[in-house]
Formats: structure tokens, C-alpha cells, sequence
């Protein structure tokens, strides 16, 4: 099981949390797409203090509200570094706000080095491959799945499907996320099935834990 923190996903009342990590390695593939600078790894912490939660808050994850990216990045000379920040700035919240329907608040810059040039850029990594569980025999399970966007179940903070004994239930999967459709709207497709073939659960909540 991961020790990854889980970062809100969408608006409070959709119950649903990314691993950071996911989240981390597609802003960082945008800040590369930058051209004439080198990013840091960016960073995250909610924009404000939040109210009451309306759904549970899965162990490891941030309460639901708006986030403050922070990221520094170093740059080589020729280009103003108010154009480069506008343009790095662009490219984080169109990743964030489009493909993966994080909010965000706020995207804080900042200069940690000027470069004579740029190095080679490094070989993309990300986190290993994880195999796929086999779905549990389980009628929330089962209605997951059939949910377009829905890759696959994945046990990555716990079980696929977890039933707390006071009927909070909650749903891990990994999503295929396109430009016409969104990690968010995935999970509120999710949320919606889930709670139709499982009336008994109390609460229902999505964790997406990977990208595909």
C-alpha cells in the first residue's frame, strides 16, 4: 500500500481525491513542454481553510478545497522571465483544470537559477507498472467497471472496494483520461453507478490512484 498523499479532486460535493503522484508526474510532463526552462518538482497544499467535509476524508488525503501549486523552475537567458512564467503558469492550469479537473487557486512561481543552456532533457520515469487486482465479487465492483473512463480497480491505498461497518463505501480505480474526458467527470460517473447498485452504503467516495 502507497504512503502517496491524495489530493482533492473536483468540487467538495464530488467526494473524490487523486494521488498526488499522479498528479505531480502530469503537471511535470506540461512544465517540460515549456520551452527555455528546467522545472522542480511541484508541490501542493490547499489555497484556503475548508469547512466541514461532506463526504469522509480517506485516510492520507487533503480536506476538499481549492489548491496552491508551487513550483521553481530554472532558466536559460534570451526569453523575458515574465513571458516564460506566463507561459509555464498557462501550461500547468491547462493540465490541471482540463484533462484532470483539479481546482486551483493559485500557481506560485519562482526563479531558482539562470542557466547558460539547457541540459539534455532526462528520460521520462514515472512509477513502476502495478498489475491490475482482480475485481471482488461485488455489486459496487461490478458497477464500476462498466463506467467509461474506468481503466481498471486498483489497490494502490487499499482494497479496490472498501465497506466500512458503519456502510461508508469507498471505490479505487485507475483512469483513462482523454482531452474530452476528465479524471473528475470519471469519477462523478463513478460515484453515480456506485451509489445506484449499492442503496445500502451511507456514503460513497472515489480515490483514483493512477493515469492511464
Amino acid at each position: 500500500m502507497t504512503t502517496d498523499r491524495l489530493l482533492p479532486l473536483g468540487e467538495a460535493a464530488d467526494g473524490a481525491w487523486i494521488a498526488e503522484r499522479a498528479v505531480r508526474a502530469a503537471l511535470l510532463a506540461a512544465a517540460r513542454g515549456v520551452r527555455g526552462l528546467v522545472p522542480d518538482v511541484p508541490r501542493f497544499r490547499l489555497a484556503d481553510d475548508t469547512g466541514d467535509a461532506p463526504f469522509p476524508v480517506p485516510p492520507g488525503g487533503l480536506p476538499p478545497g481549492p489548491l496552491r501549486v508551487t513550483l521553481g523552475f530554472a532558466a536559460v537567458p534570451g526569453r523575458p522571465l515574465p513571458e516564460l512564467a506566463d507561459r509555464l503558469r498557462t501550461a500547468l492550469l491547462r493540465t490541471a483544470e482540463g484533462p484532470l479537473g483539479l481546482v486551483v487557486a493559485e500557481v506560485d512561481l519562482r526563479v531558482t537559477e539562470l542557466l547558460d543552456a539547457l541540459p539534455d532533457s532526462p528520460a521520462p520515469t514515472g512509477p513502476p507498472g502495478r498489475t491490475s487486482p482482480p475485481a471482488p465479487d461485488d455489486p459496487a465492483a461490478r458497477a464500476a467497471l462498466t463506467v467509461p473512463g474506468v481503466a481498471a480497480l486498483t489497490d494502490a491505498f487499499g482494497p479496490p472496494v472498501l465497506r466500512a461497518p458503519d456502510g461508508r463505501l469507498r471505490v479505487e480505480i485507475a483512469a483513462a483520461v482523454t482531452e474530452d474526458h476528465r479524471a473528475v467527470d470519471t469519477a462523478r460517473a463513478l460515484r453515480t453507478a456506485v451509489t445506484a447498485a449499492a442503496p445500502e452504503a451511507t456514503t460513497v467516495t472515489v480515490v483514483v490512484s493512477e493515469l492511464r
